[in-house]
Parts: structure tokens; C-alpha cells; sequence
């Protein structure tokens, strides 16, 4: 899966896991990416299913790339 979450500061952040909402508790124990350690709490706001793990992490950078509008769209589709 490909995933975003809101940051308690109002941006977003992009990743992949095998278990999105097992990866979100992690974030939010403080044990996830160094990002959003200092923006806790964060909520899970867009999953996207994938075939694999290589195309989620491509998935992922595109997302990444994407700016902050576009990434409303998406979650707001």
C-alpha cells in the first residue's frame, strides 16, 4: 500500500507499508520516519492498494512529488 497521513502541523506525509494502520500507530508511537516524529499526532487520510513493494515505492516518490494541492485532490477523490 501506498499512504499519506496528516501531521498535527497540517502537512502531509507520504509512504508505503504492508499494513497502512499498523505503520500509522507506529508513526504516532514516535517509532516511524524522523518527519513525523516532530508532528505528532498524524491520521491517516489516503491508502492506495499496489501490486507490490516496488510499486508502491514508486507510487510513493510520485506522490511525493506532487504539490500540496494535488495531494488534496487525491485524498479528497
Amino acid at each position: 500500500f501506498c499512504y499519506i497521513v496528516a501531521c498535527a502541523d497540517g502537512t502531509y506525509y507520504t509512504g508505503w507499508a504492508v499494513d497502512p494502520e499498523k505503520r500509522v500507530k507506529v508513526h504516532n508511537a514516535g517509532r516511524g520516519a524522523k518527519y513525523t516524529k516532530m508532528r505528532l499526532p498524524v491520521k491517516l487520510v489516503y491508502v492506495e492498494e499496489q501490486p507490490d513493494r516496488k510499486t508502491a515505492m514508486k507510487r510513493e516518490i510520485a506522490i511525493k512529488k506532487m504539490t500540496r494541492e494535488k495531494k488534496q485532490k487525491l485524498i479528497t477523490q
